[in-house]
């Protein structure tokens, strides 16, 4: 069996790691975040897309750490804000909000809006530390609930409902939210050609020179 090979996930989001860890699971990788390193930089975030976001965090953990990262970067869209909050998901009630600030505030922008559909979107990036990187995206389209429910998941999933299931994100568990999320089909995607992907790694990783005292 071939050797395993590091994969940071350039985040420290334990729920998002449990996710991917559980999608990954059976191929020779040895998955670790960002709390497993000491101190680093702070992951530059500045881009305009998705797109660019994933690729700025994998590059550049990548690069400060010497392994292959892999990251995602995604957001809800809603319709009736214009697509907002978009690219600023993650910091839309401000930088250290909790999930449950962040949901509320889009809940009290969207009352009295009849227009509840919303889409979820997620890019992927797999980055080595000498530049290249491969890409991967996928969208889960879904409404804005008027209350919160469930308990599962993170981020914006109380709110997200899901028609084809009933439920909100939050109300699914982690095998169901998997089959049908933004990140489950971008990662889904990423896992068929995940083999392929890890021969692209030890193609693309600087070998490591041995140095002969």
């Amino acid at each position: 069996m071939k050797k395993s090979i590091a994969l940071v996930i350039a985040t420290r989001n334990k729920g998002k790691t449990a996710e991917i860890k559980d999608l990954l699971k059976g191929f020779p990788v040895d998955i670790k975040n960002l709390d497993d390193f000491g101190p680093i930089p702070p992951l530059k975030e500045d881009g305009n897309t998705f797109d660019e976001n994933a690729y700025q965090k994998a590059s550049f953990a990548a690069r400060i750490l010497g392994f292959p990262a892999l990251a995602d970067d995604s957001g809800l869209l809603v319709e009736a804000l214009g697509g907002a909050p978009g690219i600023h998901s993650a910091r839309y009630a401000g930088e250290n909000a909790t999930d449950e600030q962040r949901y509320f505030k889009l809940l009290e922008e969207m009352q009295g809006k009849s227009n509840r559909s919303a889409a979820f979107e997620c890019v992927i990036s797999i980055a080595v530390p000498t530049g290249p990187a491969l890409t991967y995206e996928s969208r889960c389209q879904g409404l804005i609930t008027e209350n919160p429910a469930g308990s599962n998941g993170f981020g914006y999933d109380p709110i997200f409902f899901y028609p084809p299931l009933n439920k909100t994100f939050a109300e699914l568990t982690r095998e169901e939210k998997n089959r049908v999320s933004h990140r489950g089909k971008a990662f889904a995607e990423l896992k068929d050609e995940f083999d392929k992907v890890l021969i692209w790694i030890r193609q693309n990783m600087p070998v490591q020179e041995i140095i002969h005292g």
